[in-house]
C-alpha cells in the first residue's frame, strides 16, 4: 500500500458536481493498493497515519499528531499511486490491486483509521471519477509505503 498525506487546513471531495465529504483542518490521505497487500499492510498504515507528528505545537515545532489537535481525516483511493514508470513513458498500473482485493482493504483502512481516531473519516467514492480541493497547510505531505517499512 502506498499513501501520501497531506497536512490541510480544509480538503473535500466532490463527485457530480456533488461534495460527497469535506473536513477542516486534518489530514487527506491518498492511497494506492497493490496486489499483494494485505490488511496488516492498512494496519501498519493506520498506527503510522495516527501517531505522526507533523502538527505545531506551540513552538512552531511539528511536535502534534492528528489524535493531539483533534483533527479531520479525509481518504480518497488513487490506483494511480501504484504507476509503473520504467518503460516508456505511458504509465502502467499492472500492480494496483483489482476491485475485489482494493474495495475491501480501502474499506478495511478507512474502518480502522476511523476506529483509531474516534470518530468517522470522510470518503471518496472507489472507482468514481473525483475531484479533490484542498488547502495544504505548510506545505506538509509525506509519502508512506508498505514495502519500505525500515
Amino acid at each position: 500500500m502506498r499513501i501520501v498525506i497531506q497536512r490541510v487546513s480544509e480538503a473535500s471531495v466532490t463527485i457530480e458536481q456533488q461534495v460527497k465529504s469535506s473536513i477542516q483542518a486534518g489530514l487527506l490521505i491518498l492511497l494506492g493498493i497493490g496486489e499483494e497487500d494485505t490488511e496488516e499492510d492498512a494496519k501498519w498504515l493506520v498506527n503510522k497515519v495516527i501517531g505522526l507528528r507533523i502538527f505545531d505545537d506551540e513552538q512552531g515545532i511539528m511536535n502534534r499528531s492528528i489524535m493531539d489537535i483533534n483533527g479531520e481525516i479525509l481518504v480518497v483511493s488513487q490506483f494511480t499511486l501504484m504507476a509503473s514508470y520504467k518503460k516508456g513513458n505511458r504509465p502502467s498500473w499492472i500492480h494496483a490491486a483489482r476491485h475485489e482485493v482494493s474495495i475491501p482493504l480501502y474499506n478495511y483502512f478507512c474502518k480502522a483509521l476511523s476506529e483509531a481516531l474516534g470518530k468517522p473519516v470522510g470518503t471518496g467514492e472507489f472507482g468514481a471519477d473525483m475531484k479533490v480541493r484542498l488547502l495544504n497547510d505548510g506545505p506538509v505531505t509525506i509519502c508512506m509505503d508498505t514495502k519500505n517499512k525500515e
